[in-house]
């Protein structure tokens, strides 16, 4: 199970998290209590539902998004699956990748956890809205509500950012 689903489940981490030392724990805790309650699981939806529901909520249990230091998010794109097919040359584009990704990392910190989960699954992961609910126990309205409010969120956030990145 953890050979199948690693990638996909440490991806999630750490677009949750922001950083690769809290996706790794907290990758490594969603399989711990994958692993303890796996008799519970009655197989109505997918292992990889399954495991992503446990994942955030792990997440939302372990409270990092409030306490997560700022950390230099460019150096961990660089490398494995977050890594661009092809190289920055141009320092202005390096700085300027960075400096976005910067002002997006601190946005997406804005947002409650249930919002952040709701928008990391359907604009990272690519959830359907249905898939996103039914691993979040919860109704496609309130997804719906969720995604809503996370996408307001970060458009007033990122505004002052549209005329300097030509958006």
């Amino acid at each position: 199970m953890v050979v199948r689903h690693q990638q996909k489940i440490y991806r999630l981490a750490f677009n949750l998290t922001g950083n690769a030392q809290d996706a790794e724990d907290l990758s490594q805790e969603a399989f711990v209590k994958a692993y303890r309650g796996f008799r519970e699981f009655r197989g109505e939806a997918e292992v990889s539902s399954w495991l992503y529901r446990i994942t955030v909520n792990t997440w939302i249990d372990m409270g990092r998004q409030k306490n997560r230091p700022m950390v230099d998010h460019q150096d961990q794109y660089e490398e494995g699956e977050h890594a661009r097919t092809e190289p920055m040359h141009d320092p202005e584009e390096y700085t300027q990748a960075a400096f976005l990704q910067q002002c997006i990392d601190r946005a997406l910190d804005a947002l409650s956890p249930r919002e952040r989960a709701v928008f990391v699954l359907r604009h990272y992961e690519q959830y359907k809205l249905k898939e996103i609910g039914q691993t979040l126990s919860i109704s496609v309205g309130t997804v719906k509500s969720l995604l809503f409010r996370a996408v307001q969120k970060l458009r007033n956030r990122l505004a002052t950012y549209r005329q300097e990145f030509d958006w």
